[in-house]
């Protein structure tokens, strides 16, 4: 069972070793890196390329570790049991499972995703060491124990909002998804806009990295953003002399698709006024 790339996913030859150690070690991957990376992808592409079921639970603030296992709702009991609803005798028809139960007794081997596990409270990953590390958990209301069928690939993503235990990270194997140099985004651009015209992709990627690497920036753009900004200039025709900027026009055409707040335009601005008051 190894992964490799697939006909719409690039991955680097570092990632794709990252990937297959941890399934070979049957540890979870921690996948770090920029907004815009593709890390969510990551997982999806690989249950793709190994032809598995695909199980995502996303997290929220709100989320709780328990939530992943099952929840038991008693009020609905409570209220069958005064409506006279004889399930209330079977308390299991008050037991939701969670996308951990659904990833332990699936009939094949999945790929569970455990998404923005860093915007949960900090507890969070240490309320899963146990059930990740041995693969199973009690359900109290029942006195069963749900063990996994096959240990699941699990893959975690983080964006750094908060950092996580040391005893959490022990437990995992981890990768940080490093920006695409030029080169592996010309690649990823021809997965998604094969025969993109290599002068205006030329033009289009050299401004993008420019923009990236100003000084100031609040938000770089990400992978994501490039290819709606490329797809954008494709559906407007524009060449690579549309693209062109100067002192006076410093915005990027189609900026929206890249700069996503207002810090960001207002440097831009900046940089185009201080251009021209040069002129003078």
């Amino acid at each position: 069972m190894k992964f490799a790339s697939t006909d719409s996913y690039v991955a680097p030859p570092d990632l794709t070793i990252a990937v297959n150690a941890a399934i070979a070690l049957e540890r979870p991957l921690l996948v770090k890196g920029e907004p815009g990376t593709g890390k969510t992808e990551l997982a999806r592409q690989v249950a793709r390329s190994l032809g598995l079921e695909m199980i995502e639970w996303n997290i929220k603030s709100t989320t709780r570790a328990q939530q992943g296992l099952y929840e038991y709702d008693a009020v609905s009991r409570l209220r069958d049991s005064q409506l006279g609803d004889p399930r209330v005798e079977d308390v299991a028809h008050y037991i939701r499972k969670g996308k951990l139960w659904q990833a332990f007794e699936a009939d094949t081997r999945p790929v569970l995703l455990i998404d923005e596990i860093d915007k949960a409270d900090i507890e969070f990953p240490n309320d899963l060491l146990q059930e990740l590390d041995r693969m199973e958990f009690h359900v109290y209301e029942t006195g069963e124990t749900i063990r996994a069928r096959q240990r699941p690939v699990v893959i975690i993503t983080s964006n750094n909002e908060k950092e996580l235990p040391d005893a959490f990270l022990r437990r995992c194997f981890f990768h940080y998804i490093r920006f695409p140099d030029i080169d592996t985004m010309r690649e990823i651009v021809a997965v998604h806009f094969p025969g993109l015209k290599e002068r205006l992709l030329a033009t289009a990627l050299t401004q993008f990295y420019e923009i990236r690497e100003m000084q100031g920036l609040k938000k770089k753009p990400s992978t994501s953003e490039v290819l709606d900004w490329l797809k954008l200039i494709l559906a407007e025709d524009l060449t690579p002399e549309d693209l062109a900027r100067d002192g006076v026009n410093a915005l990027p055409k189609l900026h929206g698709a890249l700069l996503k707040n207002e810090q960001d335009v207002a440097l831009f601005e900046r940089l185009a006024f201080m251009a021209r008051g040069g002129r003078r």
